[in-house]
């Protein structure tokens, strides 16, 4: 556990005394988890659509196998100084597969894991051609998440389990409450209404549950984009970031291509490049140094 820090649990609890919300940015690369250390974030979210991307060029259509987002959920963990709230898609297959998954996402080091209702392989919540498992099928592989994990379904210390459905564009705001509502009977630690379409859809569910509700705030998605701020207002309890760093990361490396490709230019007199001294520390450099001047005699 990070040392004096607030667990997940502990901070999904005060949101319901105080009000606030968590915050979570999602990471697609360990350079973007060492600037939100850099800043302090609590939270990170191990995003499947952008670390997809980002580690293999595919896109988030259930490409990437368990061992695969696993290993990159484990080395977040190991950079991250915040904790890792992980995307597992469907848990990778049947209720022995999201066993498994549980286990060895807690096994990583990951404090929630989030498992989503569609069939196997799964396609990006945001974009079309999605299909659904029965939602018997999806309340019993929550059953399964939340015994597989450490300590049991009651665990007060074991992984967070977050239920996601992505029924909103095929069955409706009535079948999305309809599928929260067996998720939550089923255990669920937390709820994530994906792809909603308004803030009224968005104010309805989350008027319905006792249970954290999730915000997803993708960045050219479906959801309407909100501040934390407001999402508290609206009632949610915890929301991601998932497409932040991402996208905001991919602009700045076009805009700098660009720039070498027409201009020949490969430095921004504008400071609008990170600072490559800080850039050496924040990666650990100095440890580095300071090892070869005890054991090697560098300078």
């Amino acid at each position: 556990m990070r040392q004096g820090k607030r667990t997940l649990r502990e901070a999904l609890a005060s949101t319901a005394e105080t009000g606030d919300i968590v915050v979570a940015p999602g990471i697609h690369d360990m350079i973007a988890a060492l600037v939100a250390n850099r800043l302090g974030f609590e939270f990170v979210y191990g995003t499947g659509y952008w670390m997809t991307a980002s580690a293999f060029g595919m896109p988030d259509a259930g490409l990437v196998t368990y061992t695969e987002m696993r290993e990159r959920i484990a080395v977040l963990v190991r950079v991250s100084d915040g904790a890792v709230i992980a995307d597992a898609d469907t848990g990778f297959g049947g209720l022995l597969n999201v066993r498994h998954t549980v286990r060895g996402y807690e096994d990583a080091g990951a404090a929630a894991i989030q498992l989503e209702d569609q069939e196997f392989p799964k396609k990006c919540g945001h974009t079309p051609f999605k299909r659904l498992i029965p939602v018997e099928d999806m309340a019993a592989k929550i059953k399964v998440a939340v015994e597989a994990r450490k300590g049991g379904a009651r665990s007060e210390d074991g992984i967070v389990v977050i239920a996601r459905t992505d029924a909103r564009q095929s069955e409706g705001i009535d079948g999305t409450l309809r599928r929260l509502e067996a998720y939550a009977k089923a255990g669920a630690d937390v709820l994530f209404p994906e792809a909603l379409e308004s803030e009224e859809e968005m104010r309805t569910v989350c008027a319905r549950f006792d249970l954290p509700v999730m915000a997803n705030m993708a960045n050219g998605g479906l959801t309407p984009i909100r501040s934390a701020r407001e999402l508290g207002e609206i009632g949610f309890r915890f929301a991601i970031f998932p497409s932040l760093t991402a996208l905001t990361a991919a602009s700045a490396v076009e805009t700098a291509l660009i720039r070498l490709r027409d201009e020949g230019i490969g430095d921004a007199s504008d400071g609008s490049i990170f600072d490559f001294k800080t850039f050496c520390s924040m990666v650990g450099f100095e440890d580095v140094w300071e090892f070869e001047r005890r054991w090697s005699g560098g300078s």
